[in-house]
C-alpha cells in the first residue's frame, strides 16, 4: 500500500529567516543597543580572541542553558542572538 502523495504543481522557493536578527530586531533601539554592548563585554571577557568561532561558542553555552541564577532564560536568548551577530561580523 503506497500512500507517498505526489505533487504536480512545481514547490515555491523558501525564504530563510535568521530567528536571531528577528529576535533582535523585535527588540527597542535603546535594548539592542544594550544587548550588543553586553555581548562586547562578555565576548572581552570570555572570549578575548575575538573569533568567530569563540563568540558561537559563548552564544552557545547562553542558549543551551549555561547561565547563572541572575540571567533569566529570555535574556540568555538575546544575548546570544547578539553574541552570534558580532560573530557574522567578525567572519565579514
Amino acid at each position: 500500500m503506497n500512500r507517498a502523495r505526489t505533487y504536480e504543481r512545481p514547490r515555491e522557493a523558501c525564504e530563510i529567516i535568521d530567528f536571531d536578527d528577528v529576535l533582535l530586531a523585535a527588540c527597542r533601539p535603546e535594548a539592542r543597543a544594550d544587548l550588543l554592548t553586553e555581548a562586547d563585554l562578555l565576548a572581552g571577557a570570555f572570549a578575548p580572541s575575538g573569533s568567530p568561532e569563540a563568540l558561537e561558542q559563548l552564544a552557545e553555552m547562553l542558549s543551551s542553558g549555561e547561565r547563572d541564577a541572575e540571567m533569566g532564560r529570555a535574556h540568555a536568548r538575546r544575548l546570544a542572538a547578539a553574541l552570534r551577530r558580532r560573530a557574522k561580523s567578525a567572519r565579514a
